[in-house]
């Protein structure tokens, strides 16, 4: 029974086949959704743990939308910060300066209306386009560090789960894994940063000789392996805690996610009202999740801390919103 109640109160839900005892070793990192803020904000949360060497201690970082522009960045750079003599030196240098100088171009517009007219490439193509020009340029997954284990997350339209981008290749859970190491890193935050409806879907091409079957496998690989239709990775998890939380005893999470604002009057039209009552929906789920995180540091399940973009608002006992086990 008490094995039951703390399934309820975990942000995360635990496959049928994996272990549901609390891990007792490992540390990630996971970073929010959220665009360009969230982009720039886990930014600044990244400096502060590297020069409280938390960072280089990192075995796992996780990240989804506009989480995963700033993790890919710091992936392909990870050597250079994490061997430097003044790692905060280098984190400006590497990480720091590339962000910014992302965030004073707006890549999504121009292509929104490149795709909308081009009979050639689709929104998402055009987004990954610039994502290779301005930030990742030919980068695949096999360029990313063995350790820590960067995951990109991305949702699957079609199976209703989390995909994976990790240096081994590209995983769903109900469909398998395909280890093809030549996917674009630029591909994978394409995907996990797909925001619907406008950038979503993000279609991938799978190399049909590189899948492999694990437990869990389910749905027909002649239907479900030959693309995939990925949208936001915070359309499943915006916290991207899913791959972490399952692994490492200590867990910091940054949340940049976006505050629902009060409507004094409502669209009545069907998809305007629609988008609004998603919204809603969303910030349930989110606002849920964020409860969850803090509760499981407070009873001791996890060491770590949840750090939010409006932090200032809650108690910080130790420069967070809430910390427990580190300092």
């Amino acid at each position: 029974m008490s094995e039951t109640i703390h399934d309820l109160v975990e942000p995360v839900r635990h496959l049928p086949f994996e272990p549901r005892q609390v891990p007792t070793t490992g540390t990630a990192i996971c970073l929010s959704g959220g665009g360009y803020r969230a982009m720039l904000f886990h930014t600044g949360v990244l400096r502060r743990l590297c020069q409280t060497r938390w960072l280089q201690r990192a075995d796992r970082i996780s990240s989804v939308s506009g989480g995963s522009m700033t993790a890919a960045i710091l992936a392909l750079t990870w050597s250079k910060v994490t061997t430097s003599s003044d790692p905060d030196a280098a984190f400006v240098e590497q990480v720091e300066a590339p962000i910014r100088a992302l965030a004073a171009r707006t890549i999504d517009r121009s292509a929104v209306v490149s795709g909308l007219l081009s009979p050639f490439s689709s929104i998402g193509e055009e987004v990954e386009g610039e994502l290779r020009r301005h930030l990742l340029g030919t980068a695949t997954l096999a360029d990313l560090p063995a350790k820590p284990v960067f995951v990109f997350n991305a949702t699957n339209t079609g199976s209703g789960k989390l995909v994976r981008f990790t240096q081994d290749g590209v995983a769903d859970w109900r469909v398998g894994r395909n280890l093809d190491p030549t996917v674009r890193l630029s591909a994978a935050v394409a995907a996990s940063a797909a925001f619907p409806p406008f950038l979503s879907p993000f279609r991938l091409a799978m190399d049909e000789a590189a899948w492999v079957d694990d437990n869990g496998n389910h749905l027909d690989p002649r239907k479900y392996r030959d693309e995939f239709a990925l949208t936001d990775g915070g359309v499943y998890d915006n916290l991207g805690l899913e791959t972490a939380w399952k692994r490492c005893r200590t867990v910091f999470v940054s949340d940049a996610g976006g505050l629902l604002s009060p409507e004094p009057d409502p669209a009545s039209d069907w998809a305007r009202h629609m988008v609004r009552i998603t919204q809603v929906l969303d910030h349930q789920v989110r606002s849920l999740r964020k409860l969850q995180v803090v509760q499981s540091l407070k009873d001791g399940r996890r060491d770590g801390a949840y750090v939010g973009i409006r932090s200032h608002n809650l108690p910080a006992p130790t420069g967070y919103p809430y910390a427990r086990g580190v300092s």
